[in-house]
Order: C-alpha cells, then structure tokens, then sequence
C-alpha cells in the first residue's frame, strides 16, 4: 500500500498563461485528478501536480475564470518536477510575445532535466524561445499556417493531435489535451490507471496521436481521395504546389480530382483551395494582429493587392473592413 510519503509516479508544473483556454486545460487536470488517487477523492498519491505562475494572485483565462496560482517561479525547486507543461493564450501572437518574460524560466527547467509540454499555441512561446529546434510539433489545424510562416525550420507534424519526440511534447489542445494525458500517463503509471475515471468523465475510448478528426469541416462526407486532397490542402496552404501536383500526390490524374470534387462539393479542387485560402484569411484577420502581407504569405497569396480584390468578391468587403469588425483588433493595417 502506497504511503502519504511515497514519490509519485509523474509528477507535473502546470503552467496557464495568460488567456489560456479553460477547456484543455480542464480536461487535463480531471485526467490526472481521477488517476491520482485509488478512488474519487481527488488525492495526489500516483500523480502529483501543482499551479505554476510567474507571481503569487491568480491567471485569467480566455473565458474571464481565473485560476490560483500555488506556487511562483522564485520558489520552486525544479528538480522535484518530471514536466512542466505549458498551456498557450487564445491569441498565438500574443503568446509568442511572452518571450522574453518565460524564456529564462523555461530554460531553468530544461537544465534540471524538466521535460517541456506545450499544449495549444503555447508551441509559438517554446519555438519564439529557441526551444523547439531540431524537435517536430503538432498543432491545432488553424494555426499550422501561422507557425509555419513564423518558424519556417521546425518540422510541423499535420494531422496529429498530439507529438512525443524527445524531451518535447505537444498538442493541439481541445479534447486532445485529455488523451495526451492519457498517454503520459500510461507512460507512467501503467496503461490501467491512466484510463480509470474515463467513463465518469462521459469520455469513450482514449484517441491515438493520428486520430483522424470526423467533425473537421465536412470531410466525414467526402471520398477517400477528396478527403486527402483537403487535407493536403491544408497542410501546404502556403506553398507553391498546383492542383496538378496535388492530385499526384493523392494518386489521381487532375481531371479525376476535380470530377470528384465537382460531384461531392460542387465546385473544381482549384476553387476548394481558393476558398479555403480566403477562409484562412478571414479567421487571421479576426483573431490576430499580424499585417495582411503577413496573412497573405500563409495563405499562399503574394500579391496583396490580388488578395484585397478576390476578398472582397468572396465577403463583400475589404480586409481592413473585415478586422474592424473584429473588436480589439488593430485597423492600422
């Protein structure tokens, strides 16, 4: 029988930032809520973890909950820690920004042997940190443009919820955020108790890394060679390649592709692209600053100008007007 005394299998630093998303980051701790104790009672005997901060008060997430912090930076010992997981601000610009204000701080855990864990945009504070280099990443499907564009030479692993290499782990936040649980504590504390208390938390069956999303646009409804397509699409959103090297890649001649686009989405692979491209864009400009060369470039558009006229036929009005509408949002653009 386990002593009050008795390490833990994992233990964890949790780490919100400023902004972060209550629904990862509530999933995650339930996880390990209910695998830290034999039953119900919420004891940390197999798994321990405590709130990280950069100062004593609480942290706002996106939704306006704030959470209380446990323990600051100044007074934490490192080395009684497995991993530090961090957990990214609604806005992956403004998350970046935090830079200079984490770096030492995330670098200190390194250097006790702290494993880093960057769940949803917190990957743009690591990588803006010069902590994912020579490491692969996953993240949420919108903001893989954007971090592409922003880190051009860490490898982006698309399509997977969430990345172990190394001394790095990731994920794409949402829901994912509970199955990375799972994983890291299956790795852990056994595959057994990282699964109890899945049905109190009305949760099926724990999803692999590649599990592919059935809700993610209306793929669920396509062909096996359109749903591909789109997902290449997304993938290489801001490159150069033409709907004739796309529909190598999925295998089919270009005519097929778009014979099976015309009859699944009513349109040609070429106009599929160009809208997402535009939607893209659309997103960018309502949530974040960047400028719209910036947002251009992701979306694979070079010409500014070409990109103010194809938006507005497709919305009916300008980028600029678009952002205004965004509240908080810069309009100098």
């Amino acid at each position: 029988m386990r002593t009050e005394t008795t390490v833990a299998d994992i233990r964890l630093l949790i780490m919100p930032l400023p902004e972060f998303a209550m629904l990862p980051f509530g999933g995650f701790l339930d996880k390990l809520r209910f695998t830290a104790d034999e039953a119900d009672y919420s004891r940390q005997r197999y798994c321990t973890w405590r709130i990280l901060g950069l100062e004593t008060g609480s942290i706002k997430s996106s939704s306006g909950i704030a959470i209380q912090v446990q323990t600051t930076t100044a007074e934490i010992n490192y080395a009684d820690f497995d991993y530090l997981v961090v957990f990214g601000g609604r806005n992956a610009q403004a998350t970046q920004a935090l830079a200079p204000r984490y770096k030492n701080i995330l670098r200190k855990a390194v250097g006790h042997g702290v494993k880093l864990v960057c769940i949803d945009n917190a990957c743009f504070l690591l990588a803006a940190c010069g902590l994912l280099t020579g490491h692969k990443v996953a993240l949420h499907w919108r903001h893989e443009a954007e971090f592409r564009a922003s880190f051009p030479r860490i490898e982006v692993v698309s399509g997977q919820m969430y990345c172990f290499d190394g001394e790095r782990i990731s994920c794409a936040g949402g829901m994912a955020a509970i199955d990375l649980a799972i994983e890291m504590l299956a790795r852990a504390c056994g595959r057994s108790r990282a699964l109890k208390g899945l049905a109190d938390m009305l949760v099926d069956e724990a999803r692999s890394s590649s599990h592919e999303l059935r809700s993610l646009d209306i793929e669920a409804a396509t062909s096996r060679h359109t749903g591909r397509a789109i997902a290449l699409m997304r993938s290489l959103l801001s490159t150069s390649k033409t709907i004739d090297e796309l529909a190598g890649m999925v295998g089919i001649s270009r005519r097929q592709l778009d014979r099976q686009f015309l009859s699944e989405h009513g349109m040609t692979a070429k106009n599929y692209w160009n809208e997402l491209r535009l939607q893209h864009v659309q997103w960018r400009l309502l949530n974040s600053a960047h400028s719209i060369a910036v947002i251009a470039d992701e979306a694979g558009i070079a010409d500014v100008s070409y990109l103010g006229k194809i938006f507005r036929k497709r919305f009916g009005m300008s980028p600029a007007q678009c952002r205004k509408a965004s509240p908080g949002m810069p309009s100098d653009l």
